[in-house]
């Protein structure tokens, strides 16, 4: 706002770099500009103030769509006076000369002219759709038509008002109805996630299913490997039991051989030495033919007495001794006969 210093019978007003402000005495404009500083007699000026910033209006309405929805909208407008000599014409901008205020509430009026009109344009078009295709379109559809119809309202541009720009932050339903459409797509994406599950036990499955294929092909390669091992052993065992046994066919072939050698060996030299002791003992009894039975009984004697065991001690009987000198007699008797 303007800052007005007081004086007896004269004010002092300075303004600022973003007001526009004038005086007016008996209907004429004397001064006027932005960031202007003079001097006035309070009772004889009429005063205006005019902000020429950029301003920003937030604005919060209700529209209905064709199927009776309701959807809330929440915009903001940027706007700015872009003539301030037209506007105070057009809207009560005058300040009070003692204090600086402002004597109405022009800044109200913009707004709600800026507002009854936003929300006419934007009601308009939501009228038009259901609520599945402006929840669809987004809020590209109502900034669109919100700025096209506030550039182009003649009101605004005859009140010296420009919009600069306009925001649309959301256009929602109510909490039940917004709930109501987001359910379908969050059971469409709860159905992906679960199609996602089930693809992924399912590749899982897969894996353990091929994993166990793996596991029973390389137990099966084993089992035949184990089984060949087996066989292997089997002819190898087989192949040395029949080398063994025709080894011990040969050691026994050979032993049986050695034997039957040996006991013809044997067997010949027993007859060549019973035939040689038979000679003897007939080339010895023929010796013996023409030796008288005296002398063949002491060879018997002495043969015996070779043969016999070592005798300690000998007890001879008195009968004993008797005959066998009778016996002796006799046979020297017939021997000199």
């Amino acid at each position: 706002m303007a800052h007005i210093a007081r004086y007896p019978l004269v004010r002092h007003l300075r303004g600022s770099g973003t007001t526009y402000v004038e005086q007016i005495r008996n209907g004429r404009t004397i001064r006027g500009g932005v960031g202007a500083a003079f001097w006035f007699r309070p009772l004889s000026a009429v005063l205006n103030e005019v902000p020429v910033d950029d301003r920003e209006l937030p604005l919060l309405f209700h529209a209905r769509t064709s199927d009776f929805q309701d959807v809330t909208v929440q915009a903001t407008i940027t706007y700015r006076v872009t003539d301030p000599a037209v506007a105070a014409g057009r809207i009560d901008f005058s300040l009070d000369p003692e204090h600086g205020t402002w004597r109405a509430t022009p800044l109200e009026q913009v707004a709600g002219l800026l507002v009854e009109s936003a929300q006419q344009y934007a009601i308009d078009l939501l009228a038009t759709v259901d609520l599945a295709a402006a929840m669809a379109g987004g809020v590209g559809p109502v900034r669109s038509v919100i700025a096209d119809g506030l550039r182009g309202d003649e009101r605004l541009a005859e009140t010296g008002i420009a919009v600069v720009g306009v925001r649309v932050v959301a256009l929602r339903p109510e909490p039940e109805v917004e709930k109501a459409l987001r359910t379908p797509t969050r059971e469409q994406v709860q159905q992906e996630a679960d199609r996602a599950t089930f693809e992924r036990r399912a590749v899982a499955v897969e894996r353990e299913r091929a994993i166990g294929e793996n596991e029973l092909q390389t137990q099966i390669e084993l089992a035949r490997r184990e089984e060949q091992l087996v066989s292997q052993r089997g002819a190898n065992a087989r192949r040395e039991a029949e080398e063994s046994a025709a080894a011990g066919a040969i050691a026994a072939e050979s032993e049986a051989r050695r034997t039957v050698t040996l006991a013809e060996a044997r067997a010949e030299g027993t007859r060549l030495s019973g035939a040689a002791q038979g000679e003897a003992e007939a080339a010895r009894v023929a010796a013996y033919a023409d030796v008288s039975e005296a002398v063949l009984m002491a060879l018997a004697v002495k043969e015996l007495a070779a043969n016999l065991p070592r005798i300690e001690s000998l007890v001879l009987s008195p009968d004993l001794v008797t005959r066998a000198l009778a016996q002796l007699g006799s046979a020297k008797a017939g021997a000199e006969s």
